[in-house]
């Protein structure tokens, strides 16, 4: 049985999953150093490995364990992107993927993060996280590591250079469309929330 979060567990920062998050965070620079340093491509896929099964266990944990919290609502998204960064910008780096890409993924972030000041009017700081940006971020996760690991000769890397880029485009188109949605989400709220008094 899941046990049920309270006011107090909300507020909590050191939590089982909350170290989790911290730990995936930590990996960002490692695997930047992996890629464009040594290029320790396996070592490399490790990382990114263990960073997708901590991303699964830290919300299987704070939904289990009844450690959901405000900073872990922040820290799982904002891992994920600095993942995806991290990845676009050391693959760009290596010629791997071409430099529109990884240009197009952050533009996105951006527009996205221009709508906050938009939200704050309306007394929110930011849209709930839906399921098509949820499959949008899984599908780039496994495109990146297929795509590293095609950066080879042999049948299995030009399988995963193949899955690599399906993966991609896809991820890209559903980022791309999740974030639209968002826009639209925005424009709704912002025609039929009235905004906050001043004080």
């Amino acid at each position: 049985m899941t046990a049920a979060p309270n006011a107090s567990s909300a507020e909590r920062v050191l939590t089982v999953p909350n170290l989790l998050s911290f730990m995936r965070l930590l990996g960002v620079p490692l695997f930047l150093w992996l890629v464009l340093g040594p290029e320790a491509d396996v070592l490399a896929l490790v990382v990114l490995v263990v960073s997708g099964f901590t991303d699964y266990l830290d919300g299987y944990l704070a939904r289990r364990l009844g450690q959901t919290s405000k900073l872990g609502a922040i820290l799982d998204p904002v891992a994920d992107r600095m993942y995806i960064l991290a990845v676009v910008f050391g693959l760009a780096m290596r010629d791997i993927i071409p430099w529109w890409l990884a240009i197009i993924l952050p533009l996105r972030d951006v527009m996205l993060f221009g709508l906050v000041p938009f939200l704050r009017t309306r007394g929110y700081s930011s849209l709930p996280v839906h399921f098509l940006g949820k499959a949008a971020t899984a599908g780039l996760l496994y495109a990146f590591p297929l795509l590293l690991l095609g950066d080879d000769t042999g049948t299995v890397a030009g399988l995963a250079n193949v899955f690599g880029w399906a993966f991609a485009i896809w991820g890209v188109g559903l980022y791309w469309w999740a974030g639209i949605l968002y826009v639209w989400q925005v424009r709704r709220l912002m025609a039929t929330v009235p905004p906050l008094k001043a004080q």
